[in-house]
């Protein structure tokens, strides 16, 4: 991948000098460059407090009062996976982790929930139903609180910043429903055939 980029940087300095733009390529570099430092340091402040309130309700027990209410939803999603086992803790806490707009702390969850269900996993080298199930879901998780989009547009000046958590809810919701829906499908298909 890298020597991709290397091939697109190349060519483009290659073309610029060819055709007499070498200062325009320059001038966009560095105006690329200021507006990402500009984007971060915006972006800082603001996910410094989303990231604190996160904390706040991690610590106050709301993340595991989520997993609490999820986890019959989640029994049901992962037939395959015996009740409590450590693979169900982890999913839920990326779960609730997601639901809540902590992508940094869901990640480990995550990963810890695809260890565990490798563990019960019987053919090592193929994604087990519940590891393809989890990943669906993870992918398409529901968002409640999206706070790194909340952050982006009120640094870029954004009247009402927070206007779009209910289209986030709404449409992280359908995508979540789908995405689970459209794996079920999935598996029974592949069952059917013999797979």
């Amino acid at each position: 991948m890298n020597l991709v980029w290397l091939g697109l940087i190349l060519s483009g300095v290659a073309v610029a000098a060819a055709t007499g733009r070498a200062a325009e390529v320059t001038d966009a570099a560095f105006a690329g460059g200021k507006l990402a430092i500009e984007t971060v340091m915006g972006l800082a402040g603001l996910m410094a407090l989303w990231m604190g309130i996160m904390k706040i309700a991690e610590r106050s027990g709301l993340m595991e009062g989520l997993a609490a209410l999820l986890r019959p939803l989640v029994s049901w999603l992962f037939p395959s996976v015996p009740k409590g086992h450590p693979a169900i803790g982890a999913m839920l806490m990326n779960i609730s982790a997601n639901m809540l707009g902590l992508g940094s702390a869901a990640t480990p969850f995550g990963l810890k929930a695809m260890q565990e269900l490798q563990e019960l996993n019987e053919d090592k080298e193929t994604a087990s139903e519940a590891m393809c199930t989890f990943l669906a879901l993870n992918t398409a998780s529901v968002t409640l609180v999206p706070g790194t989009i909340i952050a982006l547009r009120a640094t870029y000046g954004s009247v009402n910043p927070a206007e779009i958590v209910v289209a986030t809810v709404v449409a992280s919701l359908v995508a979540g429903i789908f995405s689970v829906t459209l794996d079920a499908l999935v598996r029974s298909f592949l069952r059917a055939r013999g797979r």
